[in-house]
């Protein structure tokens, strides 16, 4: 028996404007000619993204969904060098904390994806420079919420530069350069066009870091399609962290558009993973990327409860025995 928690991405679909990723564009900071007048709009966007952050967790709560994940764009243009005398964190304090607080009075568990942009297979300094300074922005975050930021951000491994086995030792070589504090929070995920499980295995179990295997992305990409047997590997990642092992679940969009991620769930898909993982750990976390995002899950929720195997605890979480 495994209970499993079901969790969506960043947006509902449901809970009118509440954006957490409001912007503003370097190009329309530079229009506004008073720069006070111009941080003081960034503060706006970011205030408002993080006050629907929040309303987006009271929304989970009320759904019994425990598994969430934060929007990597709650501070438009944080990191840019336009913008790099600008204290974000001192106005955003208090809202921060409220987030931190409900999360934990909810038992909810909630991280971050950053973009694709960070980085750490290339040889090129400015570029890991700026991969650290964005997980560093995560961190702060986090560390705002009074969030324990070990295993909160998921990343991929990178680009192969044209030779996969260089890149994948020139990760290595670049994790000593990264903060103690950053390598605490990172994650990786196996990725559909270029680090497959097994190469994101090797990483992983090198360097004491948690995998978030990605189903869907296997099946696009694999040098065999058996990842069962490499399953025990995938929860050994996981036997130094103190929160469950967390999985991604998409389908693909069609035959054409394999690797695009559908609307939905394919029950029959999700349930062909889970008879084989099934008891192979206590809980499991898995986070639906679909772009109907709460509904998908919700609709998820409605289709697994044909299957005699699964009990729910509540409206987002189950049994599978």
């Amino acid at each position: 028996m495994t209970i499993v928690r079901l969790g969506y991405v960043a947006m509902s679909m449901n809970l009118q404007n509440s954006s957490p990723s409001q912007t503003m564009t370097v190009a329309q900071f530079q229009k506004i000619k008073d720069r006070e007048a111009a941080i003081s709009k960034l503060e706006r966007i970011a205030i408002s993204n993080l006050e629907n952050c929040l309303r987006l967790l009271k929304y989970n709560a009320a759904h019994d969904i425990h598994f969430f994940r934060l929007s990597s764009r709650l501070i438009p243009l944080a990191g840019h060098e336009e913008v790099s005398d600008w204290k974000f964190m001192r106005p955003l304090k208090h809202i921060l904390e409220e987030i931190g607080e409900f999360t934990k009075e909810h038992s909810m568990r909630v991280g971050f994806h950053p973009d694709h942009f960070v980085v750490f297979t290339t040889e090129q300094k400015e570029i890991i420079k700026q991969s650290i300074k964005n997980l560093m922005i995560h961190e702060a975050l986090l560390r705002g919420m009074n969030i324990d930021r070990e295993h909160r951000c998921v990343i991929h491994v990178g680009g192969a530069y044209n030779d996969k086995d260089r890149a994948l030792e020139q990760f290595i070589e670049n994790w000593g350069n990264i903060p103690v504090p950053i390598q605490k929070m990172i994650m990786l995920e196996n990725d559909d066009t270029t680090f497959t499980l097994l190469d994101t295995l090797y990483l992983c179990e090198k360097l004491s870091v948690p995998i978030v295997f990605d189903y869907h992305h296997h099946l696009a990409h694999h040098e065999v399609p058996d990842w069962e047997s490499e399953w025990e590997r995938v929860v050994g990642t996981w036997s130094h962290s103190r929160l469950p092992l967390k999985m991604h679940i998409s389908s693909p969009r069609n035959e054409k558009e394999f690797r695009a991620h559908a609307d939905y769930i394919d029950d029959s898909m999700f349930m062909r993973f889970l008879s084989n993982v099934k008891g192979s750990v206590d809980e499991m976390d898995c986070m639906i990327e679909a772009k109907q995002k709460d509904n998908a899950l919700f609709k998820l929720v409605e289709d697994l409860k044909k299957y005699p195997e699964i009990e729910f605890i509540d409206a987002s979480s189950f049994k599978i025995h």
